[in-house]
């Protein structure tokens, strides 16, 4: 069993479980893959990834959300292309999702855009964020 190191999730109250399974989905390319119902409450528990690193979200459900990532606070998602960014931006704003963008903020922040989710989480889509290659110098300087 590999044991987990680093920051492996980050935890959101919900109030629609399936919406915001299929919002997830959409627009972040994200899967299930871990559910269960809480012992106690009976309220969905979900996990979901991209399937890219071990980092989950937690999705659980609640009656309320008191605290929603919102204003500046925000998930970020990497997109292959502006074009990527423009796409899912015109879908978020055909499913009546409040969008912001997109904008152009140049090195290192790139093109990026957001949409607010089901329950006022936002979610930052992004081209030319230089994250990964930040991460790697940072590794190989030190």
């Amino acid at each position: 069993m590999a044991t987990d190191k680093g920051i492996t999730h980050i935890a959101l109250g919900i109030t629609k479980p399936d919406q915001t399974q299929k919002f997830y989905e959409t627009f972040a390319r994200m899967s299930v893959i871990h559910s269960r119902a809480d012992k106690n409450s009976g309220k969905k528990v979900l996990w979901m990834s991209d399937l890219t690193r071990p980092f989950v979200i937690v999705l659980i459900e609640m009656e309320k959300v008191s605290f929603p990532l919102g204003g500046w606070g925000h998930l970020g998602v990497g997109c292959e292309s502006r074009a990527e960014v423009d796409r899912l931006l015109s879908l978020a704003q055909t499913e009546n999702w409040q969008t912001s963008g997109p904008f152009d903020a140049g090195h290192p922040v790139g093109y990026w855009g957001i949409i607010q989710g089901p329950d006022g989480h936002n979610l930052e889509l992004a081209y030319g964020q230089e994250v990964g290659l930040t991460v790697l110098e940072a590794q190989n300087t030190g």
